[in-house]
């Protein structure tokens, strides 16, 4: 009788590490700029980060954010689940296979209709490219504002802080390109 692999979760997964480095979460909290309070959902699987968080918490624990993101693929569709039902508005699948060495990360973002991503704005070491698949989008980088439609396209340093917004009637899909250094 073959032998059923437990799946550890993400949550599960940053508080080992964590741990295994004797890292407070105030450190962490130091570390990241996010609060205890965020930090502790998150081990505790009651928020699923997005991406420029997960490149912070990766960055403050010293590992390459695919490690945070193993069984990625297997996992995508329940975490896609989750994360709507957990946020009733965002969405997003990793596209590309993550290594120490790769430093480009591909992701479908979905954001419902009318609605922002939580949070005050994201920020991360690097480069972020935007294309628009389908609906329409708002990214605000730092106090600039960019409309984009179907088949517009952003690249920006997206160390700067930078938010993201539908701004139309109707969901929309986007493909985000990371370059972290």
């Amino acid at each position: 009788m073959p032998r059923k692999i437990k799946r550890v979760s993400l949550g599960t997964r940053i508080r080992r590490v964590r741990q295994s480095k004797d890292m407070s979460l105030k450190a962490m909290a130091n570390e990241t700029g996010l609060s205890v309070d965020y930090l502790m959902q998150v081990e505790n699987d009651e928020v699923i980060p997005p991406v420029a968080v997960l490149l912070t918490l990766g960055r403050a624990l010293e590992l390459e954010s695919g490690e945070l993101l193993k069984d990625e693929e297997e996992a995508a569709q329940k975490r896609e689940e989750a994360v709507r039902k957990r946020t009733d508005h965002y969405s997003y699948r990793v596209l590309t296979s993550e290594s120490r060495q790769k430093h480009l990360k591909g992701f479908r973002v979905g954001i419902e209709a009318n609605s922002d991503l939580d949070g005050p704005g994201y920020q991360h070491e690097g480069e972020e490219f935007i294309y628009v698949l389908s609906g329409q989008v708002q990214v605000k980088v730092g106090e600039h504002v960019n409309d984009l439609a179907q088949g517009e396209s952003l690249h920006f340093n997206s160390s700067l802080v930078h938010k993201l917004r539908n701004t139309g009637d109707e969901d929309c899909e986007l493909l985000v390109v990371l370059y972290t250094p």
